[in-house]
Order: C-alpha cells, then structure tokens, then sequence
C-alpha cells in the first residue's frame, strides 16, 4: 500500500469523494455469485490476492446484514446521479440494486426470511428506498420482487413485535431480547410505510425502556426472563447505530414531540459520540465486524435530520450537518491508494477518524460506512 494519500485525478467535491468510494468498494468487494451472470453481492473481505470466495460465494460468511447496506449505498449513487443531472447513471445503479437483492434472497436459499428480525429490517429500509429510487427514475422495475420483500420482511417484523416486556422487537426468533437494533429500524420502516401508530408505540417504548436520561442516549436492549435468571436485565451499551435509527423513525413521524426528542437526540450524539480529530469534533466509530457499519448508519440519518425540510431547529440541523460534514472530511483525508488489477488503484478508507486506512485484507463494513458516510455528505451539499 502506497505511504499517505494518494493524488487523485479527481476533484475532492463531494460528490467525487462519494463517486470514488463507490468505485472502489465496488472494486474491491463486488462480484457474482457462483459466477452466474445476472448476479452481484458484496464479498465480506478483500486479501492481497484479490480473495476468492469458497466454492463462488456460496459457503462461508455473506453477512445479510451488510448486504441491505450495501443496497442502501447503491441506492444513495443512484439518487446523487439524479441531483446531477444523470438519469442514465440513476438507471444503472437502479439495475444494479435489483440484482443484488435477487442475489441476497437467492444466497438466502431463495428466501426473504433469516433469523434476525434486525437484518430483516435492514433490508425492508433498502428495498424500500430501492423503490423509491425507481419511482423517481420513472422506471416499474421489479415490482413483483419489490412487494414481495416488503410483504414478507413487513410480515417478519410485525410478528416480533409483542407485548413482551411492553413493547418492542425481539431480537431474533430465541425471543429472550428486546433491544433498540431491532425495534429502531423497523419502527423507521413502518413509519415511511405510513405506518404512523405503529411506528410511534415502538419509539414511545424505546424512550420508555431504553432512553437514558443521563445521557440522553438510546441504550442496547433488555434481556427478557426467559433469556436472564431473575428476570428482565438491562444492557446498557451505547451504539452509534441506535441512536440513529431512532432518529430517524423521529424526523419520518414528524410530530412536535417526535421533532422534539430527535433535536435532543442530536445534542447528545454531540456530547456523547465524539472524539476531537485536528481540532474537529467527529462521530467516534466502533472498529471492524458488525460495528464497522455503526458510525455510518447514524451519519444517514444525522443527513436526515440535518436537511432543510426536516422540520427540526436550525440548531439541531447545524450541529447534525456538522457531524456529518466533519467525519466525511477526517475519514477522506485518512484514504491510501491501494492497487488492484494491475495498474488500476482504488482507495481504501480509515476505520476510526483520525487513522490511516488498513493493509489488506480489509474488511467489508468499514469500508462501506466510509462510503455511506460520504454519500450523506454529498447529499448535505449537492
């Protein structure tokens, strides 16, 4: 890997900032299952040699989960197409999105359902964006496909909603936990769906169970009797990615109490989220794995809360474009030129603010939250 940044033969705007992370993720971990035409999903690592998946991606880790982010990237390309100017560009990266959702249901043994009703809902949010992609293109798409990921995955998170410790999502099917992974995005799903009463039994729960005053945080979950000797335990983690979601499902309800608790929700990411880079306070992240993608999830939605019609106080949306701003910019300014493919180079991003980016191999999620991250900017400045 080359020693510090390499010179780009792009600009630095934010929309080439996303463009080459687009690129170079797709590079790096882009491939067809099997080798079957028609097909694209996301290996989880890249090596030295390339990485080669076992027996074509079909044994061995997928990650279900990072898949729906994957799709939520595309489908951000697509929209950052749209705002220049490029509905050839929004087409592609539609078709491009339609067929890695058939390839994950396909990698899925041609189903929709796994056992985590969080992932299920990560990939209700990204089909359900997809859609909206291709309304805004002027394009059906794959309808059928389209409403079958919503009926089922829509159906999935219903079902893990129960009475059960008040509200809330399980977990997954063991059923023994509650938590805020599972009950933010699906309550944000259910309230684009216009799902609105829904939506806002879960949110009253998470502020009811899970919101710490101290803080002003959202906390993990709670371990249901069954799951905890004793009876219900609190797990106080704080992830970035549940503040997020939560955020989210708050600024798509859009009530004055809603707008209310994401305003405050913003001010605590500030005060409890951060660390100072260079003189600039940026959302911490949450190393390699699963929490590859934590920091990244909540710059989506702090994008959300940050645009001009998200209803929320100049003040909030300030410090909420800020965040946003200000960790794309300490990520891009720790990219390396890593080559692949003979002479084609492509970058490879930082897993904390303020690192350099890794040797190989590297790992899926935090390269994708990069990506994500510099989507949410550029759609803050197009």
């Amino acid at each position: 890997m080359t020693a510090g940044p390499r010179p780009f033969r792009v600009a630095a705007g934010r929309d080439e900032r996303a463009a080459e992370a687009e690129r170079s993720v797709t590079a790096l971990f882009g491939g067809r299952l099997l080798r079957m035409p028609g097909t694209h999903l996301a290996r989880v690592v890249h090596s030295r040699s390339g990485d080669v998946w076992r027996l074509g991606g079909l044994v061995g880790s997928w990650n279900y989960w990072w898949q729906a982010h994957y799709l939520d990237a595309i489908v951000d390309a697509g929209l950052r197409d749209l705002r220049s100017g490029d509905p050839d560009g929004a087409e592609r990266h539609a078709r491009q999105g339609d067929r890695l959702l058939e390839t994950i249901r396909l990698r899925n043994g041609l189903r929709w359902v796994n056992a985590y009703y969080d992932d299920m809902a990560w990939l209700a949010l990204a089909s359900g964006r997809l859609e909206g992609l291709h309304d805004e293109i002027g394009r059906r798409g794959p309808m059928r496909r389209l409403r079958s990921a919503d009926r089922h995955l829509t159906a999935q998170l219903r079902s893990a909603h129960t009475d059960d410790l008040g509200g809330g999502l399980f977990w997954n099917r063991d059923r023994d936990f509650k938590n805020a992974p599972a009950t933010g995005p699906a309550a944000l799903h259910l309230a684009r769906r216009g799902h609105t009463d829904e939506a806002r039994r879960l949110v009253d729960w998470v502020y009811a169970r899970l919101w710490s005053a101290e803080s002003g945080l959202v906390l993990d979950g709670i371990r249901t009797p069954r799951g905890a000797e004793g009876g219900e335990v609190l797990v106080p983690d704080v992830w970035s990615y549940n503040q997020g979601t939560v955020l989210g499902a708050l600024v798509t309800l859009g009530d004055r109490e809603s707008l209310n608790r994401a305003a405050s929700l913003v001010t605590a990411v500030d005060a409890g989220l951060t660390v100072e880079v260079d003189g600039a306070k940026v959302l911490r992240t949450h190393g390699g794995g699963d929490g590859g993608l934590f920091t990244g999830i909540l710059v989506r939605y702090l994008a959300l809360a940050a645009a001009p019609g998200s209803g929320l106080s100049d003040q909030a949306r300030a410090t909420a474009r800020r965040l946003v701003l200000d960790t794309a910019d300490v990520l891009w300014q720790g990219r390396s030129g890593l080559p692949v493919r003979r002479r084609a180079e492509v970058s490879a991003f930082p897993v904390e603010p303020g690192g350099s980016a890794p040797e190989p191999p590297l790992e899926l999620s935090p390269q994708l939250q990069a990506w994500t991250v510099f989507e949410a900017a550029a759609a803050l400045t197009g």
